[in-house]
């Protein structure tokens, strides 16, 4: 059981990855029950990317185990998490910049008809009525999403979350390099996540930036997770002094 007795909905247990010699994560034990933001957090080669890349497909662990609502699951491949809820947005949010809104919506998705022609004015539909329902206004869904700012294209790639409806979103550094007005724009995307039953995994460096929004945090150092604690337990002063001090 998670914090306060409540069902979690992501497990990972006793998880370990190694690259080689250099262990990456190292006996990991995480949870996050549904509807619940977790900020990940520590400094830089804590091993936070390598945890979300196993969830997502890309890596795959060299043991332990992962259960879903209570169901243990193997995940073969990106395609396969995403078969079982998990999206995952990088850093570099996997958009297309010469592509526009809907087609970056439905990447590597997209409807088919006869002759296997894509459903474009489906795909347009379906995207302006997802993008209005974030609070998200952009001037059509036929624009270059290289043409968007930060805020806005981190906002086409949780539309694109959303509207497959996936169980669990991790997020890997989503606020890096965004302006102010950009950051706040993401920490309300979360904020709808959260409304909308879906968990998040936030993973960042940047307190600040995941403060406002977790309901609890797990700070990683060296591969290991050496703290679990809850929002309303601790300060933002004396979270960083946490990740110092391991």
């Amino acid at each position: 059981m998670s914090r306060d007795g409540a069902k979690p909905f992501l497990e990972m247990k006793n998880i370990h990855k190694s690259f080689g010699k250099i262990v990456a994560v190292d006996g990991v034990n995480i949870t996050a029950c549904y509807g619940e933001v977790v900020g990940l957090i520590g400094d830089n080669g804590a091993g936070k990317s390598t945890l979300i890349k196993i969830l997502a497909g890309i890596e795959k662990a060299d043991k332990g185990e992962i259960y879903l609502a209570g169901k243990k699951v193997k995940i073969h491949s990106p395609r396969h998490a995403q078969m079982l809820g998990i999206e995952t947005l990088f850093q570099d949010q996997a958009l297309v910049n010469c592509m526009d809104v809907a087609r970056n919506v439905f990447m590597g998705r997209e409807p088919t008809g006869l002759l296997r022609f894509l459903k474009l004015k489906e795909m347009k539909e379906e995207s302006a009525v997802i993008l209005k329902s974030m609070g998200l206004s952009i001037g059509s869904v036929d624009m270059d999403v290289g043409l968007l700012s930060g805020g806005e294209r981190q906002g086409v790639a949780i539309a694109r979350a959303l509207h497959f409806q996936a169980s669990l979103l991790t997020m890997d550094e989503p606020t890096i390099a965004l302006s102010v007005a950009g950051v706040q724009r993401v920490v309300e995307y979360v904020k709808e996540l959260r409304g909308r039953g879906i968990t998040v995994i936030f993973v960042t460096h940047n307190l600040y930036h995941v403060f406002p929004v977790a309901d609890k945090f797990i700070i990683m150092k060296r591969g290991r997770v050496v703290r679990e604690i809850k929002k309303e337990d601790v300060s933002l002063d004396q979270l960083a002094d946490l990740i110092v001090s391991g």
